[in-house]
């Protein structure tokens, strides 16, 4: 393994680490939402939207590299677990596109009660953690589905 190879794995990995690990830091964050006064409210919202703009930008990063991963391993692009890693980011992507800013915007406008929305955003967040593992899963494990 030559040492771009591992230059380029390395940022992968630590992109990949960046895209998951700041949602975990989310779940208790519900939690505390749930019990918060409007400004404290309003502050706990800005760190959610903040995690969510780091996890996009390392998204990116990790695309990238994964990509040239791919060209310089000489992995097939139809390999299942290539096909089915970009199949599922490509439903991560258009998931995250839409999942969070809405239901926040919900809650700054105190559109509806405040304990549902947040439901709905533990669900929406459980539901991204669980795409990105599935494929996290394909990038480990590397099944051969076909």
């Amino acid at each position: 393994m030559n040492v771009y190879y591992q230059l380029i794995l390395y940022v992968h990995v630590f992109s990949a680490t960046l895209s998951i690990g700041p949602f975990f830091v989310l779940i208790p964050l519900i939690g505390r939402m749930k019990s918060a006064d409007e400004a404290a409210l309003e502050v706990q919202l800005a760190v959610f939207q903040s995690a969510v703009r780091i996890v996009k930008h390392a998204g990116h990063l990790l695309v990238l590299s994964g990509a040239l991963l791919i060209v310089s391993s000489g992995y097939s692009w139809m390999t299942s677990w290539v096909a089915m890693t970009i199949l599922v980011m490509l439903a991560s992507v258009v998931f995250l596109a839409s999942a969070f800013k809405p239901v926040i915007r919900k809650i700054r406008k105190r559109e509806a009660d405040r304990g549902r929305l947040l439901g709905e955003l533990n669900r929406k967040l459980w539901t991204y953690i669980l795409l990105l593992m599935l494929m996290l899963y394909f990038m480990v494990v590397k099944p051969q589905i076909w």
